[in-house]
């Protein structure tokens, strides 16, 4: 894979910034990449109201495909989060209402537009123009002995017991429902039906879901007659070995509601020294040759690449205007010691303080520990302060006292801020 070289502007892009893992036919892609514009699509699921840095990965995908000149179709899951895809997971998921599974696609819509430019409303967009669909819309109308005829007899269940998703649920001894068994089946047939309805002909996705799209790219031949094609992008770990986008106090949401582009940007700007390049290549559109002077530098510079990875991934997903504001809210609390005005803040109605709030509570509330448990470990490890003084006592009683202009800053450790509002 390493010695072809590709003529489409699309894959030459995606190699060269370490987006590819595997590929069913990289020749026949590439042939076919430039010979017209390709449609291709990313699945997301709808178990919540925000996707997480984990699926930045395929929307950067889905992004680089468009300005190289093709479509891109972001598929919402309404039908297949109704069934819950078992790759990478120990348990079934949680049952969610369609009341649940629309209110999370309608949330999730928000990032796509900061990253895809989709068409109007009524479709004559130009042939560029990315667009969204959901799978519910042909999934929920499936007719069960029709489809297990027409589809299912193209799955064995020797071959699906082989993939990883299966596989490793029971081997340990993990359940796997009858439900969650056929999401692999269910995602082949969205595959196929993108085909027929928009001419889509190449999946991408993680590389967990290998064994699901090559199922599509398979019953795509088998049924249609097509010849459809799958890429996937590694799963992204830190240098240390950390999986990304999990942070002490949870995921990294993309949805501001969820965590603010101040947090979006600390998040960046704490990137260890060895991921810079490769960061910066992923998560934001700067050429590759400032990229390779970037992480180039050495020692104390390193962090002015790390700023500059912050900014452009911040602009990426928030806008050019919350990146500078976040920017110059770290500049303040880092280098000149005050408060910025974007740090996250929680607002707490003043009459809680009347018989105080326990320190590791308030740490828990303000988003700075994932849990009261948390929240007591980090005080205890003495990694706690509160207005910039250091706190050892978990228990200690924060009170209307301690605040400045109805203001209290709570810092865990010396990157993470947060500010408590008395209302």
């Amino acid at each position: 894979m390493t010695s072809f070289q590709p003529r489409s502007d699309f894959l030459r892009v995606i190699i060269e910034r370490g987006y590819l893992h595997q590929c069913t036919d990289l020749e026949a892609l590439d042939k076919r990449l430039t010979s017209g514009v390709v449609t291709a699509y990313n699945g997301f699921d709808a178990t919540g109201d925000s996707l997480h840095i984990g699926h930045l990965v395929p929307i950067m995908m889905l992004r680089w495909l468009q300005k190289t000149g093709h479509r891109p179709i972001a598929l919402m899951g309404g039908g297949t989060t109704k069934v819950g895809d078992p790759s990478g997971k120990d348990e079934t998921r949680k049952m969610l209402s369609d009341a649940d599974i629309a209110a999370n696609i309608a949330s999730i819509k928000r990032p796509f537009a900061k990253l895809v430019n989709f068409g109007a409303d009524d479709g004559k967009g130009g042939p560029t123009d990315a667009f969204m669909v959901n799978n519910a819309d042909w999934l929920d109308e499936l007719r069960y002995i029709p489809f297990l005829r027409d589809v299912g007899r193209h799955f064995t269940i020797n071959r699906m017991l082989t993939f990883d998703s299966v596989k490793l649920r029971l081997e340990r001894e993990q359940p796997l429902t009858f439900l969650e068994f056929n999401y692999m089946i269910l995602q082949a047939f969205d595959f196929v039906e993108l085909a027929r309805r928009h001419g889509c002909c190449l999946q991408m996705g993680g590389s967990d879901q290998w064994g699901n799209i090559v199922s599509g790219v398979d019953l795509g031949r088998r049924v249609a007659n097509v010849d459809l094609f799958g890429l996937t992008c590694p799963l992204i770990t830190t240098a240390s070995g950390a999986k990304m986008g999990k942070t002490v106090a949870g995921a990294v949401w993309l949805n501001p509601d969820r965590f603010s582009p101040y947090q979006y940007f600390q998040f960046w700007r704490n990137t260890e020294d060895a991921d810079v390049g490769r960061f910066l290549k992923l998560f934001t559109d700067l050429p590759l040759a400032e990229i390779a002077k970037l992480e180039a530098l050495q020692g104390a510079e390193i962090n002015e690449a790390k700023k500059l990875l912050a900014l452009e991934a911040t602009a990426l997903c928030h806008g050019r205007e919350a990146a500078i504001d976040a920017a110059e809210t770290a500049r303040k609390t880092f280098e000149e010691g005050v408060t910025g005005d974007a740090l996250p803040t929680v607002e707490i109605a003043s009459g809680e303080f009347a018989d105080g709030i326990a320190a590791f509570a308030l740490f828990a509330r303000a988003g700075l520990a994932a849990s009261n448990g948390e929240a007591r470990r980090l005080i205890k490890g003495g990694g706690a302060r509160l207005n910039d003084a250091p706190l050892t006592d978990e228990a200690h009683k924060v009170t209307s006292a301690d605040a400045a202009d109805g203001i209290i800053k709570l810092s865990a450790g010396k990157k993470r801020h947060a500010l408590v509002k008395l209302i």
